[in-house]
């Protein structure tokens, strides 16, 4: 009960390496370094070279299971299914690396979104994905979870995983107030680009950010409504050649309506 109310009330949860989770990480390593050097996969390469986005990059299945290797097992996963009572099917996991000297400028970011990747670590909530020439903000994809899996040992400050503690709530009450008199189904079609900023920019006045630095088989889950981001590398940083790596699993709701109503 205790980490439930944790995870509620900050809306994140570490988890300390165990031996399922470093099974599953030194297994999964070496086929997410392989994703990541695919050319199939380059149109993931974003920042100027040194962030590859890597979704859906990881050939595994809906148990998580790479090739022959283990499935995605541990406290997390148990925490997963018994402490929030979900047991969704596992997509392929995005396989998110960074390289010295994240974030670049890069032609498909403009001068004002790359300063709020440097400056706020492009602070977000997934699923309300940025569309058209204005990137006007739908939620196209109802995560019921994001868990990163960190798959390397590289430096503290070798572009770590960034969260605004609590700001789920306020987040949550963005959303609960602009879906408002609509059914799930259409909010899809529902612009949350005006709401959505100013609810971050509250946050960013009244919630603490918190670096998250990880070390292999180690986990986080994150609240779906949760701001996070990236920060940038620091310079020094060290990792090994592949990079700075973590697999994040974002496994969707099959009701719409369970992304506000679920805790």
């Amino acid at each position: 009960m205790r980490r439930l109310d944790s995870f509620l009330d900050n809306g994140f949860l570490r988890f300390a390496a165990e031996e399922p989770m470093l099974a599953w990480a030194r297994h999964a390593r070496p086929l997410a370094a392989v994703a990541a050097k695919d050319e199939a996969q380059a149109h993931w390469l974003r920042c100027g070279g040194t962030w590859f986005v890597g979704v859906d990059a990881l050939p595994n299945d809906h148990a998580g299971r790479v090739a022959d290797g283990p499935p995605l097992a541990g406290a997390a996963m148990d925490f997963i299914r018994h402490g929030l009572g979900l047991s969704l099917p596992l997509h392929r996991a995005q396989v998110s690396v960074c390289y010295p000297g994240y974030p670049r400028p890069s032609e498909e970011e403009s001068a004002a979104a790359f300063a709020f990747r440097r400056t706020r670590d492009a602070a977000h909530v997934d699923g309300l994905l940025a569309e058209g020439p204005e990137k006007r903000r739908y939620l196209r994809e109802p995560h019921a979870y994001v868990l990163g899996v960190t798959l390397t040992e590289h430096a503290a400050g070798a572009a770590p995983l960034t969260v605004w503690r609590g700001s789920h709530q306020v987040m949550r009450a963005m959303f609960a107030q602009a879906f408002a008199g609509h059914t799930p189904e259409t909010w899809k079609d529902i612009d949350v680009t005006a709401a959505y900023q100013d609810a971050r920019r509250r946050v960013f006045d009244s919630c603490e950010r918190v670096v998250l630095a990880s070390a292999p088989g180690e986990a986080v889950l994150v609240h779906r409504h949760l701001l996070h981001g990236v920060a940038p590398w620091e310079d020094g940083a060290a990792a090994p050649p592949e990079g700075r790596m973590i697999a994040y699993f974002r496994p969707e709701f099959a009701a719409v309506g369970d992304w506000l109503d679920r805790p």
